[in-house]
């Protein structure tokens, strides 16, 4: 059986590897316009998908293939029907956290580097970002950032505090938000400290967590090549855990927001007022840019805890779906992406970033964006880490996010015995693939 052939284990898309999807847009297209054009697909709101609109009219400029592109706002559910079709879209462009799920399920054919023009301007480290356990590459990097802290910088100089540097100083800035009057309408106590996207939608709320746990000497799990052990439950973590409940979620006043809200409308809880520190990826800038504006807030480099600064890397890669039948377009198109102009384009064309910072090691993003806040994300991306990619973690993040929303909301004592029974849930996930230690 060929990689171009072999498809779909339907155990594991049964199981919740593929869930969620609905696509702006979107048609079907019929097979006489695949036959003559790449079909492609991202995960992005409108404004991400100007920008790549921008990048793929200049591909086809440069090469004239065509490329019919639909945006996503979600993205699995629907890719489950287009498997269940057996028709998938030629290229998939999304979070490189899914690519164990969309190769144990036959989504997505291996990559051989050596074959994608200008690979060689692409470090090791991002190629290593997309080697599953069998040592076989799934995708081809594209983009990377990690997650940075947001500043009302306006809120801080009305309370009298300088830039947090650890992470005491960041709790005492947080409280002085969520106590005083930093907004200055003459009420104290009705702003937030943190606007925090606790919610357990695709996982999310174990993406927040991550920099703090390892800003707190803490991780979920720890090793590498297809096997981990579980390390939620050292000491550690579960100081940690009790670090987050006692100052942040269950601390009188709450440091965080009531409910759980999502990346998506943290921003916004962020930018009209309600909280002044939110983290989140620098994709977020051009809206914050439009409100609360770019003379009113911050970034800063991640406060340090008793593990550090590192913060949660994150990174979105181009994946070549299974039923392609345009192989070398599907090359060629990747090879544009990676290219400095192609990079340039994702950086720069009208929109938002869809390369926050370039994988191509050619290229200076601060001096494209001339931006000193890109300066900022530089900095800590060389202070970041992964979640594991090179297993499928979706279960073990979904069940990361439910554990920690319910100990944060019922703020009992009993932390340690709510994260051990976490970790043997987690241990039960890596079990089923073969990769617990």
């Amino acid at each position: 059986m060929t990689t171009r052939t072999k498809f779909l284990d339907s155990t594991l898309i049964k199981k919740g590897a593929l869930c969620g999807i609905a696509l702006i847009g979107a048609t079907a297209l019929t097979p006489a316009v695949r036959a003559e054009t790449l079909e492609v697909w991202s995960r992005s709101g409108p404004q991400a998908a100007a920008t790549y609109q921008a990048l793929f009219n200049a591909f086809t400029a440069a090469t004239g293939i065509e490329v019919n592109y639909l945006a996503t706002v979600e993205f699995e559910t629907q890719l489950r029907a287009r498997a269940s079709a057996r028709d998938l879209p030629d290229v998939l462009i999304y979070d490189q956290s899914s690519m164990a799920a969309y190769a144990n399920t036959g989504l997505i054919v291996p990559v051989n580097p050596s074959e994608i023009e200008g690979n060689a301007h692409l470090s090791d480290v991002s190629w290593n970002s997309v080697r599953m356990a069998n040592g076989d590459y799934y995708g081809v990097p594209f983009s990377q950032h990690p997650q940075i802290l947001f500043v009302r910088r306006d809120w801080r100089e009305a309370v009298g505090m300088e830039v947090p540097t650890t992470h005491d100083e960041l709790l005492e800035l947080a409280r002085a938000f969520a106590t005083g009057d930093p907004d200055g309408n003459g009420i104290n106590g009705d702003t937030y400290g943190m606007a925090v996207p606790g919610t357990t939608d695709r996982g999310f709320f174990a993406w927040w967590l991550y920099s703090v746990l390892a800003q707190r000497g803490a991780s979920y799990v720890d090793g590498a090549n297809g096997k981990y052990r579980v390390t939620i439950d050292e000491p550690e973590g579960i100081a940690a855990v009790e670090w987050l409940q006692n100052t942040i979620f269950c601390a009188e006043p709450s440091l965080a927001q009531p409910g759980a809200l999502t990346n998506a409308s943290a921003t916004p809880f962020f930018a009209q007022g309600h909280a002044g520190i939110m983290q989140t990826g620098p994709y977020a800038f051009p809206n914050l840019d439009n409100a609360p504006g770019a003379d009113v807030y911050e970034v800063i480099f991640a406060p340090a805890g008793p593990g550090g600064s590192n913060a949660l890397e994150e990174r979105t890669s181009i994946y070549f779906g299974a039923t392609s039948t345009l192989p070398e377009a599907q090359k060629r198109l990747a090879e544009f992406m990676i290219s400095a102009e192609g990079q340039t384009i994702g950086m720069t064309a009208p929109g938002q970033p869809v390369v926050r910072l370039p994988v191509n090691t050619t290229l200076d993003a601060v001096a494209i964006y001339g931006d000193d806040r890109w300066a900022v994300a530089v900095e800590q991306l060389a202070h970041s880490d992964l979640m594991p990619s090179d297993i499928d973690f979706t279960g073990a993040r979904l069940e990361i996010a439910e554990s920690f929303q319910a100990i944060f909301s019922r703020c009992n004592d009993d932390i340690e015995g709510q994260v051990r029974a976490l970790a043997e849930r987690i241990a039960a996930e890596l079990q089923l693939q073969d990769a617990l230690q």
